[in-house]
């Protein structure tokens, strides 16, 4: 029997068995992928995908990349890509409008690989393996276009209830065996049989219910209710929220400044040949050291909420507002290399070759790509305390053997007295400086909550000194607000400061940068950068 050319008419062809049950597996196994994801992107109220199109490199860069910018028109597509995804993969998995549900589908998956195709590098979206052309994208859209063509794909579906067969209109009815009429309710697209295989995706549903519920949690109608008398009235201060308001789960909301409210691009300078923006992205929060005191959690939330996708945004952000430097741990090189891989963006590092092999950390963060090295701070105080001045020596020729400016980095004032007066001489210097006027430093109990004992002692001898110098540790970990952190560490003499900012805080603390550097610093050291 002929097709309808109606893509939303149900399919009256009917396959053999094989072929039917082939199809409804295929329909049914894409059509959950895209309710899974659709349902996910629903419950998950963090999600956008914003840093999908920011990120897209390809033909309609410009076009995915404006909708990012824009909070309206990002909303509507955010809410176009969970329900698009919802109601086509309910629709595949019930073989319901199976021909039109695997057409949006096909325009969706075709978006989606236009954004990020995998062309002759890696795509800039979540994968779990190397694509060359073809990704999951293409395979699944493929699938799917099997399904809108090939006839009788949605036989085991709810579009076989509403197929018609056309009979005599007022021939009589010929006589029937058993057989006879047991093979005509099975054509029968109304009898017994015929209606239960219908329902074919419907135990499947079922089973997807059950096991994101599993996999997710079961709701709990008590907490539900007890949340909505805890935020009654809520809902105007809701409406009044500003469209980059994140909601989650939790009662307490925040409003984080929109990429929109950015005032202008951090200035940069140089260190030799290097250009270095004066505010440097600080490692210690992505590589999970949150130096957070007795709040001992701490540290793996902040990994935990730093995964590779959040790095990368972070990563993108942080461009975006002129800071083109990260510092950070060797062990972080495998994820910037990737990050540049993708084409995502050209963040550089800089690499405090932290560990217990000196030199050997060294090589690995030239081999990772680092734009410059220096001798951690903590290893460089215990090479001093003792008395290792040529191993340290050694690692600043290693890295200018190399091409990249040297440094040697220090908590302690004495560890940079003491490098200089064995002769040390590095291209910059990485030393702490923050005061110590918040409320849980004590120099008389070292217990994680101070990291530069003598600010003004160290203010005045950096005055002295003829290199660049980076100032780390400016807000005592978190202790100290930007507001005041980030002027008493230019004025003190810093050059640049580097500081560890999620990706939330990165706008807010540039603004904050730039009026610092814009205004009249009474600076006693000149700058030497």
């Amino acid at each position: 029997m002929a097709v309808t050319s109606n893509p939303s008419a149900p399919t009256t062809t009917q396959p053999s068995g094989t072929q039917a049950t082939v199809l409804a597996m295929l329909r049914i196994a894409v059509g959950w992928h895209f309710l899974y994801e659709g349902v996910w992107k629903l419950f998950e109220p963090q999600w956008t995908s914003a840093g999908y199109l920011q990120s897209s490199r390809w033909v309609l860069a410009d076009l995915f990349q404006s909708i990012a910018a824009n909070a309206t028109a990002l909303k509507v597509v955010d809410l176009l890509n969970i329900w698009g995804l919802i109601l086509i993969g309910a629709a595949l998995m019930l073989g319901c409008l199976t021909r039109l549900s695997a057409w949006c589908g096909i325009a969706m998956l075709a978006l989606y690989y236009a954004a990020h195709p995998p062309l002759f590098a890696p795509a800039a979206a979540p994968v779990e393996g190397h694509y060359l052309l073809v990704d999951k994208n293409l395979v699944e859209l493929m699938a799917l276009a099997v399904v809108a063509l090939v006839p009788g794909a949605g036989w085991l579906g709810i579009d076989r209830l509403f197929a018609r067969r056309r009979r005599p209109s007022k021939a009589p009815a010929p006589a029937l065996d058993d057989r006879e009429r047991e093979a005509a309710v099975e054509r029968d697209p109304l009898g017994r049989r015929a209606v239960l295989a219908s329902l074919t995706g419907l135990p499947f549903l079922g089973i997807f219910v059950l096991s994101f519920l599993k996999k997710h949690g079961w709701g709990s109608h008590e907490e539900a209710t007890l949340a909505a008398k805890a935020t009654e009235g809520g809902e105007a201060a809701l409406a009044a929220a500003r469209p980059d308001a994140v909601t989650t789960a939790t009662i307490k909301t925040f409003q984080f400044t929109e990429l929109a409210d950015l005032k202008g691009q951090v200035p940069h300078a140089k260190i030799g040949e290097m250009p270095l923006s004066r505010v440097i992205l600080g490692g210690n929060l992505i590589g999970g050291w949150a130096h957070a005191r007795d709040l001992i959690y701490v540290s793996k939330l902040v990994k935990a909420y730093h995964h590779k996708w959040k790095i990368f945004e972070t990563f993108l952000l942080a461009e975006k507002c002129g800071i083109n430097t990260f510092l950070t741990n060797p062990v972080l090189c495998q994820v910037i290399n990737e990050y540049w891989k993708r084409g995502i963006g050209k963040i550089q590092f800089i690499s405090d070759c932290g560990g217990r092999d000196l030199l050997g950390m060294v090589k690995q963060s030239i081999d990772g790509g680092a734009c410059a090295c220096y001798v951690q701070g903590g290893t460089a105080d215990r090479l001093v305390r003792e008395g290792k001045f040529d191993l340290i020596s050694k690692a600043l020729d290693l890295i200018r053997k190399n091409g990249q400016p040297a440094g040697i980095g220090g908590h302690a004032l004495a560890t940079v007295k003491q490098c200089v007066d064995h002769g040390l001489k590095p291209d910059f210097w990485m030393k702490t400086l923050h005061h110590t006027r918040y409320w849980s430093a004590s120099p008389q109990k070292k217990h994680d909550n101070i990291w530069c004992e003598q600010p003004n002692e160290t203010v005045d001898y950096m005055a002295t000194r003829p290199e660049p110098w980076i100032a780390f540790k400016t807000l005592a970990a978190g202790a100290i607000h930007p507001k005041v952190g980030f002027p008493y560490a230019f004025k003190g003499g810093a050059d640049f400061i580097c500081v560890g900012m999620y990706d939330f805080q990165i706008v807010d603390d540039v603004n904050l940068a730039l009026g610092v550097l814009g205004s009249k610093l009474d600076r006693k050291r000149p700058w030497r950068a």
